[in-house]
């Protein structure tokens, strides 16, 4: 936008553009050499344990024998737009207009296959961002019935495994959900169709989906 060789002077440049003279005359400074290597090795780690925040990365970089603290690691990362993976809270949140279903596992023995099927959705770190993963289980078996990986939260890919698990596997007594992509009229409407029961888990319930948990982490 400033044309420095110009016969306009820079000065008149900037006044006519109504930019401030500061900003036209700054130049900015290089990245140290130090900066630089620092950053290279970070991402290096970072595609190793894309889990890891800034206090493990410093870690393992004092372990190369680089003198560095978390707070410059933690510009270092802002300044290369990096950022930790982890799961993220809040993937079981119930669709705005879904139907408030009882609790039936409260005091149920689970002691055969078909029973009780649950479903889970949960995070996979990959090298550059996080896919999700669906999965349906047999509670008592804890066989992974069928499963879905997607870049998304939509229902689609839920609504796709559990036809998949009800085709190859017959059907549950009852089918326990958490999230709003479970609490859809497609797959809501799908439960119904082949008449099974349905449990949706509520605060405090977290022990219904921790084999869909589990399975995530591995």
């Amino acid at each position: 936008m400033i044309d420095r060789g110009s016969e306009i002077p820079v000065k008149r440049q900037a006044r006519l553009l109504d930019l401030s003279r500061s900003g036209v005359y700054y130049v900015p400074r290089p990245l140290p050499d130090r900066d630089l290597r620092l950053m290279r090795r970070l991402d290096e780690l970072h595609l190793k344990w894309p889990f890891y925040g800034a206090r493990k990365l410093a870690r393992e970089l004092q372990k190369d024998g680089h003198d560095i603290g978390r707070r410059h690691v933690t510009t270092l990362m802002r300044r290369m737009g990096m950022e930790t993976i982890y799961r993220k809270p809040r993937t079981s949140i119930p669709a705005r207009d879904a139907a408030i279903r009882p609790y039936l596992l409260s005091g149920l023995v689970i002691d055969h296959p078909n029973q009780v099927w649950a479903t889970d959705l949960t995070y996979l770190p990959m090298a550059h961002g996080f896919q999700y993963l669906m999965v349906i289980l047999d509670l008592y078996s804890r066989k992974v019935l069928s499963w879905r990986v997607s870049n998304t939260m939509t229902p689609d890919f839920c609504v796709e495994a559990l036809q998949e698990a009800l085709e190859r596997h017959g059907k549950p007594a009852i089918f326990n959900t958490q999230g709003s992509q479970f609490t859809s009229s497609d797959f809501i409407g799908l439960l119904t169709d082949h008449g099974i029961r349905i449990n949706m888990g509520g605060q405090g319930c977290w022990r219904d989906n921790v084999f869909g948990d589990r399975l995530g982490e591995h």
